[in-house]
């Protein structure tokens, strides 16, 4: 099948924006917590507005894509469809809670993994079927949300908890025994995102098939309906809900950047399909970025912790008095990091080193099938063959 070629840079833009929501939490002293409820000055806003929510959209968005593709590749094979994909979302839901243990709060790869196995079955079903789904999904999604704000626009809701000592001075292992403690809170998202995330996958999947990725008029008109909607009506709303407040942090969050990720999913691929060319260094970068998706968003999480918690470089605490400045220089140092890294090891292998892993894993119950198939065959008492004489004269 040939390679859509926007997809990588789509992926890698996703990896760096999620890192730019993910750096305030990593960079506030008293933890990600504490940070959720912090009031930030008018350029901080501004730039936690800038990523808040739109590149998860985006990832989300682009693994219903990536599912879609698998979907595709099984039917031309003849295999069995979810078959084989099981096992890759269990692969994806042991690798989400290994991340979260050892590195981050908010890992989205376990939930991403639940909600890929609701998705593969349904992503075979009639466009009828699928659109039932995505509206009745979207609109839960949207009322729950609504429902929330409302309470908190009625009733003194605190958002998050108090600061902790813990990422200033706390040890490694001190953190995972606190992720492992406080799992039931931390995992909180994962769980009342699924039907946006479902929805989100579901859209992912139908763009692909209705040639959002093609160059061609049709994939032009549709990328420059998702720009209308996500960056013309939805984006201006939310830049109105970033500044309205904590009582609209579902809303901010959870409503409207996934509508603006649909815009940013239409405007890069606009730019990629109208480029001619391999394109400069930021374009490969972000390429293969893109190509190392999941290894980059682990190492992402494990640099920022290196750089900002206690056990680490600790400066979180040392430069909180040159926020919001320090914290966009640590998301373009890590990012430009993890670009170089990216590109350097693609020139020996073909996949990024978790992927690598990944793939392995992903074989290792087909090779033990083949194997066993393989003795038994050999196994078997030889075959004999008798012939009878032939008559004819």
């Amino acid at each position: 099948m040939r390679r859509i070629a926007a997809l990588d840079i789509l992926r890698g833009v996703a990896i760096m924006g999620t890192l730019g929501t993910n750096i305030w939490l990593f960079t506030s002293p008293g933890g990600p917590a504490a940070q959720l409820a912090a009031s930030a000055g008018g350029v901080e806003t501004f730039l936690r507005f800038l990523a808040n929510g739109k590149f998860l959209g985006l990832l989300t968005l682009l693994f219903g894509v990536g599912l879609e593709l698998q979907y595709r590749s099984a039917r031309r094979r003849g295999a069995r469809w979810p078959g084989w994909y099981l096992w890759r979302a269990a692969l994806l839901c042991a690798e989400g809670l290994v991340h979260y243990v050892l590195i981050f709060e908010f890992d989205v790869l376990m939930g991403y993994a639940v909600i890929s196995v609701a998705v593969a079955y349904l992503i075979g079903r009639s466009d009828r079927v699928t659109n039932a789904w995505i509206v009745m999904l979207g609109s839960l999604h949207v009322a729950m949300m609504s429902l929330v704000t409302y309470a908190m626009l009625t009733v003194e809701v605190q958002v998050s908890g108090p600061a902790t000592p813990l990422y200033t001075e706390g040890s490694w292992l001190e953190q995972v025994v606190a992720r492992i403690q406080l799992a039931p809170l931390y995992r909180l998202e994962s769980v009342f995102i699924i039907p946006m995330g479902i929805v989100l996958f579901l859209l992912g999947a139908r763009l692909t098939r209705a040639g959002a990725f093609e160059d061609s008029a049709r994939g032009g008109l549709l990328r420059r309906r998702l720009m209308a909607v996500g960056l013309g009506v939805a984006l201006p709303l939310n830049l109105v809900t970033a500044f309205a407040g904590p009582e609209w942090f579902f809303l901010d969050r959870y409503v409207l950047p996934p509508v603006v990720a649909l815009g940013l999913l239409g405007l890069v691929t606009t730019v990629i399909t109208g480029m001619r060319g391999e394109g400069g260094p930021a374009r490969r970068g972000l390429a293969n970025v893109g190509r190392t998706a999941l290894s980059c968003y682990v190492f992402q999480n494990l640099a920022a912790s290196v750089v900002c918690y206690g056990w680490g470089l600790g400066l979180a605490s040392r430069l909180d008095h040159l926020r919001p400045w320090w914290v966009i220089a640590a998301w373009a140092g890590i990012c430009v990091l993890f670009m170089a890294l990216a590109t350097l090891w693609l020139r020996r292998f073909e996949r990024g080193p978790l992927e690598l892993a990944w793939q392995w894993a992903y074989r290792l119950p087909q090779r033990a099938e083949d194997q066993r198939a393989g003795s038994a065959v050999q196994g078997a008492p030889p075959q004999t063959f008798t012939t009878t004489p032939d008559r004819r004269n």
